[in-house]
């Protein structure tokens, strides 16, 4: 039995079903979603006239790190590697592009894999429900584009200390807007308004930071394509390795000489926990990869994870003073803290023709130099957070460090204007400062591997938030630190959508 869909209402999944095709809507399962392969030919044709933003249901089949941009249809994953010149480390940091993604982050997966299940159960009836979007900013962007999609209301809950831009697309989209006190780390405001809403019956609450369908969405489709990307890696390295061996065959040199590389390592996942979704592709890959660390990061202004601490921070897309119910928080192995300030400085260096200019002289390559607006300011945190991995574990360079690009600077464009103004024009000098602090002596301080019993004393947090303040139980805390609780969640569930999804399309 489904742990999340609790009763199947079958005069509602008629209706919804009848609604669908009226409006020529198809779901897509979360096979398909990982594996685009599967998509059916019909779909893809209709695709290819159909822009990536497009509030249009074929868009649907586009929530997938396989977008193509140039032809409109699938290839492989999308990911971009962070050069050492960069990095200045020996390990390899790959980040998944969150950009290529309907909306432009990933987080419209998240927002799928909470609303579509309840929609092909019955649970969220279309005709006379509201979805609501508790975020912080992209999830309930992600939340407004599917409801638009599939003909229902939104209603967007984001604080108003948010960039322009989420407010200026929602309005654009149709959504309903809600902006709560405070900015990034204020969730508890969130919250406190989700109970208000919860007085009228039509509004359905889709917590990211509690449905479970935001961390299988990640698990299911996340992991499995950033597994790809290393064996494609790998394959890379093999090949790179079978030549060096034939032109030295070639050459008559002794097989002694002979160079004999040892296969690549998946030695961490690097994700800002937020609402601790996109960490449970950690999960996956560490089912995969046993050795693997998973680090979860946030902002040091606002240290919940490292030391129990709170405040404000301006790292965007990612919320802070609470665990996430969704959280599996035994599987995590390291918390690393990332100043904010850290990331506004190489926000800058990335996107201004000083910084750029400047990162050229270092040995940063033209197509590398081109990819950088690829990462907004959470994609930021998570590349200075792989950097203090690669130097906390000491890592080399056959160890490949993975993380999620969520969205690009197209996002923040309003932040950089801010910051142009606040601290006037970006020169040469603010480059080469910006590089050698943010980047280069980017340090091992405010990181900590976390111990059995400290894992535990950040899984009892949850108590506070989720049983004390939303009501959840007590016994279903204690059963999230069985590791089997979240394989079931994980692994059965997702099956059981699918089989929902197909029953739901036949109808």
């Amino acid at each position: 039995m489904s742990k999340i869909i609790k009763r199947l209402q079958p005069e509602v999944i008629k209706r919804t079903a009848a609604r669908c095709r009226e409006r020529g809507i198809v779901l897509p399962t979360f096979a398909q979603l990982r594996n685009p392969e599967l998509i059916p030919p019909a779909i893809k044709r209709k695709l290819k006239g159909v822009g990536l933003w497009d509030v249009n249901p074929v868009n649907l089949f586009r929530i997938t790190w396989k977008n193509d941009v140039e032809t409109g249809l699938y290839g492989g994953v999308n990911y971009v590697e962070i050069p050492q010149a960069i990095t200045g480390v020996k390990a390899r940091v790959i980040g998944l592009v969150g950009k290529y993604f309907p909306t432009g982050a990933h987080k419209v997966g998240a927002a799928f894999g909470c609303l579509v299940p309840r929609l092909v159960s019955g649970e969220f009836d279309p005709e006379k429900h509201k979805a609501a979007w508790p975020s912080t900013g992209n999830y309930c962007r992600g939340g407004a584009f599917d409801c638009a999609v599939l003909g229902c209301t939104s209603i967007a809950i984001l604080p108003q200390g948010m960039s322009r831009e989420r407010f200026e697309w929602l309005r654009e989209i149709g959504a309903e807007i809600i902006a709560t006190p405070g900015c990034e780390s204020n969730v508890k405001e969130i919250y406190d308004k989700c109970w208000e809403l919860k007085r009228d019956p039509t509004n359905v609450i889709f917590n990211q930071f509690e449905e479970f369908g935001n961390p299988i969405f990640h698990y299911n489709v996340t992991g499995p394509a950033i597994e790809e990307v290393f064996q494609e890696l790998n394959e890379l390295e093999r090949g790179s390795a079978d030549s060096f061996v034939r032109a030295q065959h070639s050459s008559g040199r002794k097989h002694a000489d002979m160079a004999v590389r040892a296969p690549l390592r998946a030695a961490a996942f690097i994700s800002a926990t937020g609402s601790a979704g996109t960490i449970a592709a950690g999960d996956y890959l560490k089912k995969q990869h046993p050795a693997l660390k998973i680090v979860a990061t946030e902002a040091l202004q606002c240290p919940t994870l490292l030391m129990n601490g709170f405040g404000d921070h301006r790292i965007e897309g990612i919320g802070d003073k609470h665990i996430p119910w969704v959280h599996n928080v035994r599987n995590t192995d390291a918390v690393a803290a990332i100043d904010d300030e850290d990331c506004m400085r190489i926000l800058r260096l990335f996107n201004e023709p000083a910084g750029r200019k400047q990162l050229a002289k270092l040995g940063v390559k033209v197509k590398e130099l081109e990819s950088l607006p690829l990462l907004g300011i959470s994609g930021i945190c998570n590349l200075l957070a792989a950097i203090k991995t690669a130097k906390h574990f000491e890592l080399t360079e056959r160890d490949v460090i993975f993380t999620v690009f969520t969205d690009s600077t197209e996002l923040y464009g309003s932040r950089v204007e801010e910051l142009k103004k606040e601290r006037g024009a970006y020169r040469v000098q603010d480059a080469i400062a910006d590089y050698a602090g943010p980047l280069a002596h980017q340090s091992v301080d405010y990181y900590k591997e976390l111990t059995f019993p400290e894992r535990k004393a950040l899984h009892n947090l949850k108590y506070y938030t989720w049983v004390e303040q939303q009501g959840k139980a007590c016994e279903e805390l204690n059963a999230q630190w069985n590791p089997d609780y979240w394989r079931e969640l994980f692994e059965d569930e997702v099956a059981y959508f699918d089989k929902l999804i197909n029953d739901f399309n036949r109808s």
